[in-house]
């Protein structure tokens, strides 16, 4: 083929193009005005927001927390054992005792009557005081008490799980709160608000 004629073809396929072009502007000029000025803005560009209907919402439960043991420490104070519960060693050492002073006292028959009585007199004194004291005689010791406590009252929702449909492509998304029957989103991907 000749030069000439492959120059020729070329041109003829660029006028072909550049009236194809043409007319397809004319085409969507003529729908633009059609439908009155700003009509082709709108085409690509929504009036407002756009929304995305919720297919499902899900409560997502935190369980409450499991019965746990408190313990703490706490002073009891309590009698003390009785290591001679019949009080003999007051007994005895009050009888010595008074035995002692009443054999100071008098002479003869007078001092035996005298250290007898007193040995008595010493032993029932010994006696009593030696009860006296084992009875608040205390001993203090510390123990460990535990209690079982309940935990909070019940499952707690702390936050939802979404489910929603846009342009026939389901999502999911958790939430801090029920967006309703639809949720706002922003070019139809990630959720913006709610809206009820």
């Amino acid at each position: 083929m000749s030069r000439l004629k492959i120059t020729v073809l070329n041109a003829g396929l660029g006028m072909a193009l550049v009236l194809g072009l043409s007319a397809c502007n004319r085409d969507a000029n003529a729908d633009a005005s059609a439908n009155g000025p700003g009509a082709a803005a709108q085409a690509s560009e929504p009036a407002g927001p756009i929304y995305a209907r919720v297919v499902s919402v899900e409560p997502v439960r935190e369980a409450a927390s499991a019965p746990r043991q408190e313990c703490h420490d706490e002073v009891v104070t309590r009698r003390a054992p009785v290591k001679d519960e019949h009080q003999i060693a007051g007994t005895a050492i009050g009888a010595v005792a008074g035995g002692l002073l009443g054999n100071q006292i008098g002479g003869g028959k007078g001092r035996t009557l005298a250290t007898v009585a007193g040995a008595v007199g010493g032993g029932y004194a010994g006696h009593e005081i030696q009860e006296r004291r084992q009875e608040t005689n205390t001993v203090s010791s510390t123990v460990r008490k535990c209690t079982t406590v309940q935990g909070g009252g019940g499952d707690k929702i702390v936050a939802y799980d979404v489910r929603y449909e846009y342009k026939g492509v389901t999502r999911s998304i958790r939430m801090d709160h029920d967006p309703g029957d639809r949720v706002e989103v922003q070019e139809g991907v990630s959720v913006v608000s709610d809206a009820r």
